[in-house]
């Protein structure tokens, strides 16, 4: 039998330290990788790290000391710093990998990019096609015909239902759910817990029930 193969988390937020147990998670369900730490630009709690048993690798410049081929996965929220770090990966001859938590029920027509993370307990049925790097946390439900552009972001519980597109690098909040068939914006932000019934053009924030668009991504406040 092979050995598992190396793999670094990029991000040693409270993210990072959730997909250090779900990649534990999918090798007791026969996917071993050799876990050999996190790294990243913010340092992380040293005792929140010993009490996860986890070593703490470096900053992002530490990729560069790894072996070719090293599998990664970028466990940042946000969408840019997600993209320019896996573009820092890629160029330092690491590979994205997806990791999917056995607790997922995945139909056989879903396509999964590199880089994907399904989180516990999510459901995602017919018909889908994740993008690179996108993030399935905690809860979530995609129905049938979705598309999750790249560096697509779904925070914990939230409900994607039949034939929507979300574009690349949008965010659902928690609990936000949408209407089928709607479009979501390339950057656009849903706020936790909002009901999204039109599509949204790119690019910005969205709240309440039904959502509306409050300001631009970038306007800050």
């Amino acid at each position: 039998m092979s050995a598992p193969r190396p793999l670094v988390v990029i991000g040693a937020g409270g993210f990072g330290r959730e997909v250090v147990d779900l990649v534990r998670d999918v090798g007791r369900a026969g996917t071993a990788y050799d876990l050999l730490g996190l790294l990243g630009d913010v340092g992380p709690d040293a005792g929140v790290l010993d009490r996860l048993g986890v070593a703490w690798l470096g900053p992002v410049a530490a990729l560069a000391d790894l072996p070719r081929g090293t599998a990664y996965v970028v466990a940042v929220a946000d969408a840019r710093a997600r993209e320019r770090l896996a573009a820092q990966a890629d160029a330092d001859g690491l590979e994205a990998v997806t990791l999917v938590h056995p607790s997922a029920v995945v139909g056989t027509d879903v396509r999964m990019s590199p880089g994907v993370v399904v989180a516990a307990h999510c459901s995602l049925t017919s018909n889908i096609a994740l993008g690179a790097h996108v993030h399935v946390d905690r809860a979530c439900t995609v129905g049938h015909d979705a598309v999750l552009e790249d560096f697509v972001r779904l925070n914990p519980g939230a409900v994607v239902s039949g034939r929507v597109t979300i574009r690349r690098g949008a965010t659902l909040g928690t609990g936000a759910v949408t209407r089928q068939g709607v479009d979501i914006g390339a950057g656009s932000f849903v706020g936790a817990g909002a009901a999204v019934v039109t599509d949204l053009p790119p690019g910005v924030v969205a709240v309440g029930v039904p959502a509306r668009v409050t300001r631009d991504v970038g306007d800050g406040g």
